[in-house]
């Protein structure tokens, strides 16, 4: 992943830190910050002061993971999270390949003087960063900061728990291994991690089998009642109201993986999750085989991603957003359907 040279130069900015921060994208994944803690355990064998800082909360499924107390959230904590940049010699940029990621911290990002460096695996990586690792072919940051480690610190500095940070990282941006991860690398990866004992299996059900009664009635009332189908451009799509999160009691990541739902359903290609927010509608988009999702992303919702994992805003009603949706895949047909 490194070259001599970059690794030569990536020892020295560690040797010569005395304090270091790790960022975290916004509406923080388990790639996020799983890769993020993990980093950050392995840097405090290095340096002094090390610091995570994340834009906005965790949802309840990834509270529990090794390392979370040296994570401090901006919105709550938005003068601790100024105090752990301040002075900062080195700030690592995680999963996120645009300041536009991290919402408020985006301003203390900029004014801080400290070397940057950005490790991810989204495509078209703005630049604003000294040294910017980037890998888009890559199912997960995880996997990159897994060899990260190896190669700028050797694998002796990995313990368990950060083993089981990495493994959090690779299996959620992954689906669990459903999406993104056709290569050997990947689990070549995870067979190492297995070796510093994680229990994969405590692993899953921890992020997995911890929702609350609300939520899997939610996720019931969009199976039930919110999912459309369209079989013609073999896609489906859900939408939902702030209304309707608000009658499941909805809290950050009840909604995590809805947007997989229709893939269930035999022949669909293409989903699409529409997310009513105060200012705005969060569109997440999947597709299986060769659907570039982020171009359809960029194009129509200010976003991006990967081919087959994307997600963008609408600044239109959720009503219209749908309309508007469905008024563009006639566009896709062809595409969709030789897949």
């Amino acid at each position: 992943m490194l070259s001599t040279e970059q690794i030569g130069r990536l020892r020295t900015w560690v040797a010569e830190a005395d304090k270091i921060a790790i960022l975290a994208h916004a509406n923080p994944d388990g790639d996020a910050i799983g890769s993020s803690l993990a980093l950050g355990m392995a840097l405090q064998q290095q340096v002094g002061e090390v610091n995570v800082i994340i834009p906005d909360g965790l949802p309840d499924f990834l509270r529990w993971l090794p390392g979370i107390q040296m994570s401090t959230t901006y919105i709550y904590k938005a003068e601790k999270a100024a105090a752990a940049l301040e002075g900062c010699d080195l700030i690592f940029c995680l999963d996120f390949n645009d300041p536009g990621r991290l919402k408020g911290v985006a301003k203390l990002l900029e004014a801080s003087d400290a070397r940057r460096v950005m490790i991810d695996h989204h495509q078209d990586p703005k630049s604003f960063c000294e040294l910017t690792i980037s890998e888009p072919w890559r199912g997960s940051t995880g996997e990159m900061v897994y060899e990260f480690i190896c190669e700028v610190f050797s694998g002796d500095v990995i313990t368990r728990d950060i083993a089981t940070c990495l493994y959090v990282a690779i299996m959620t941006d992954t689906g669990n291994f459903s999406y993104g991860s056709s290569y050997r690398e990947v689990f070549t990866i995870v067979g190492q991690l297995m070796d510093y004992g994680i229990d994969k299996d405590q692993i899953y059900s921890r992020v997995y089998d911890a929702f609350s009664e609300d939520r899997m009635r939610l996720q019931g009332y969009c199976m039930q009642e919110k999912l459309v189908v369209l079989p013609q451009y073999h896609t489906a799509y859900i939408s939902l109201s702030d209304e309707e999160l608000r009658r499941f009691k909805h809290r950050k990541g009840d909604t995590e993986g809805f947007v997989n739902i229709p893939f269930a359903i035999k022949g669909i290609r293409f989903s699409a999750l529409f997310i009513e927010k105060r200012d705005r509608v969060k569109a997440s988009f999947r597709s299986r085989g060769r659907f570039p999702v982020n171009e359809l992303a960029a194009a129509h919702y200010n976003g991006g991603g990967h081919i087959n994992a994307a997600g963008g805003d609408s600044f239109e009603s959720l009503e219209e957003t749908v309309r508007r949706f469905e008024s563009i895949l006639p566009h896709y047909a062809k595409s969709l359907s030789e897949q």
